[in-house]
């Protein structure tokens, strides 16, 4: 697959990554979009953290709540959000999500540019690590 190719992923179609209380699930990446975005979507379980607190420093990040009613970390105030909100997050600023509910909450991610994805094998090792 190419960057000219079109997809089409069904729900939580796509290459998953389990991340302890979380899964994202990569819908594309950069091997198919020419490292220009990757696009994901995060599931987070009832009562559970997300990543902790993080920036990106050349990546502008874009978030649309799918489901639930998590809390998001936006520079140094957490929102509490619901369906449909969307969040952009420019790059340099300090941001997180948790799951403060319980029920399971998703967020749809799209990462500019891409390549975000080299990055989830080790994060799901340090997951790993982690239980």
């Amino acid at each position: 697959m190419n960057e000219q190719t079109p997809i089409m992923l069904g729900p939580e179609e796509g290459r998953v990554y389990p991340c302890g209380p979380m899964k994202a699930v990569f819908k594309a990446d950069g091997a198919e979009t020419g490292n220009r975005y990757s696009i994901s979507e995060w599931w987070i379980d009832p009562h559970s953290d997300g990543p902790g607190a993080h920036s990106h420093e050349a990546n502008d990040e874009i978030f649309l709540v799918l489901a639930g009613r998590p809390s998001v970390l936006v520079g140094d105030t957490w929102h509490e959000v619901g369906p449909g909100t969307m969040l952009r997050i420019p790059a340099g600023v300090t941001h997180d999500f948790a799951n403060r509910t319980s029920e399971r909450a998703g967020l749809f991610n799209v990462f500019l540019p891409g390549g975000f994805e080299d990055n989830m094998p080790a994060i799901v090792e340090w997951f790993r690590t982690q239980s």
